[in-house]
């Protein structure tokens, strides 16, 4: 039942470490990025290689906590655990790593991971008014495309970033069709298997070539759905997941939903649906065009932030969502404090069913989420 492009990219993937050190034999620079604010046109356009960098597993967690506190969340401990272990091949190959204030926790770890790793760290606004807000983020990025171009030597002109944008726009249609192909009745794909999709893609370190296995991705699936076969039963509960970043490692969640038959139709998250809402005007002005979409990335770091409620209704509605989850990592208080209002929204505006799960990364509390995920899908 797996398409042949999917196996294809799995192999692929597993090749990255030696691209990657090939590629940097070859004088390419690589830039690592921790957040969905720091934008990888910036890296694209000084001709170095940009890759994801936070932490999904639960294996780096254990060194993590000999310096973090235990209380923190799942994705910090386990981003700076890798550095700690040095077993993140992507982080150990950054030349620069770009990061930015979104949360107390990410900021302080920063501090300590600046130690070992040079780094860049934009200072996020906590707000998303274009007229404040707006010029303060534009400067910010204005400091990224100097310190990139000191640091590589390279001009780093509009023209090189428009280009960027370009390649970038191409990825995230690319992304987005193969996300929507969720809008049919039967998806040619699980919600499990678009997460490491997504995923995996975000760490091949040639565009075209990411391009190029999204755009296979999406024909299989074109005709997986013309020839009526799908890996999803028919009539499965169709969910839209929300909130905290998660990915290959982190991903127990979708996969026992959709072991109980229920389908993750979406997941507006940083690390999938939101990435290919960043689609950018290339005849715009590159740098303030750039900061304006970035900027307006609704996440629980900002106050407010309708726009997590505006996508959360658009969503629901484009791919008929029967319920939603909401998944927060033990320790995110920003993302646990809007799960109270993300109820009310979900409930009494949308009409649908809710369920929040706190957890972490560790298996410890399989067992109560699938009685949760359960009741939740049998209803």
């Amino acid at each position: 039942m797996v398409p042949e492009s999917l196996t294809v990219l799995r192999k692929v993937f597993e090749t990255n470490p030696l691209k990657i050190d090939e590629a940097k034999e070859a004088g390419r620079k690589v830039v690592g990025h921790y957040c969905l604010y720091s934008p990888m046109e910036m890296a694209v356009a000084a001709g170095a290689i940009p890759v994801s960098l936070c932490g999904t597993r639960q294996d780096a967690i254990p060194k993590a906590e000999e310096v973090l506190p235990r209380t923190l969340c799942a994705l910090i401990k386990s981003s700076f655990g890798f550095a700690l272990l040095d077993s993140c091949h992507y982080l150990a190959s950054s030349d620069l790593v770009v990061a930015d204030t979104t949360c107390d926790g990410k900021k302080k770890m920063y501090e300590l991971l600046a130690e070992m790793k040079e780094m860049h760290l934009l200072q996020l606004p906590q707000n998303q008014d274009p007229e404040t807000a707006g010029p303060y983020w534009e400067d910010q990025f204005e400091r990224l495309r100097r310190r990139m171009g000191d640091k590589f030597q390279v001009a780093m002109s509009d023209e090189d970033l428009t280009r960027a944008i370009r390649l970038l726009n191409r990825e995230r249609t690319a992304l987005k069709n193969l996300f929507d192909l969720s809008k049919n009745a039967r998806p040619p794909y699980t919600g499990l298997e678009l997460m490491e999709i997504s995923f995996k893609t975000a760490f091949l370190p040639d565009k075209e070539e990411a391009i190029k296995h999204l755009e296979a991705l999406y024909e299989d699936g074109m005709r997986m759905v013309a020839e009526g076969r799908s890996p999803v039963a028919e009539g499965a509960m169709r969910l839209v997941m929300t909130g905290v970043p998660s990915g290959m490692g982190s991903h127990k969640v979708v996969k026992l939903a959709e072991d109980l038959g229920a389908v993750v139709v979406v997941s507006d998250n940083c690390t999938s649906y939101k990435k290919v809402t960043l689609f950018m005007d290339e005849n715009q002005p590159p740098l303030k065009e750039m900061a304006d979409r970035y900027l307006q990335l609704p996440c629980a770091v900002m106050s407010p932030n309708p726009g997590r409620y505006e996508r959360l209704r658009a969503l629901a509605d484009e791919f008929k969502a029967d319920g939603v989850i909401d998944l927060v990592w033990q320790g995110c208080q920003p993302f646990a404090t809007e799960a109270y209002t993300v109820r009310n929204f979900v409930r009494d505006e949308l009409n649908l069913p809710y369920l929040m799960l706190e957890t972490d990364y560790s298996e410890s509390d399989v067992a109560p989420l699938k009685l949760r995920l359960e009741a939740f899908i049998s209803k």
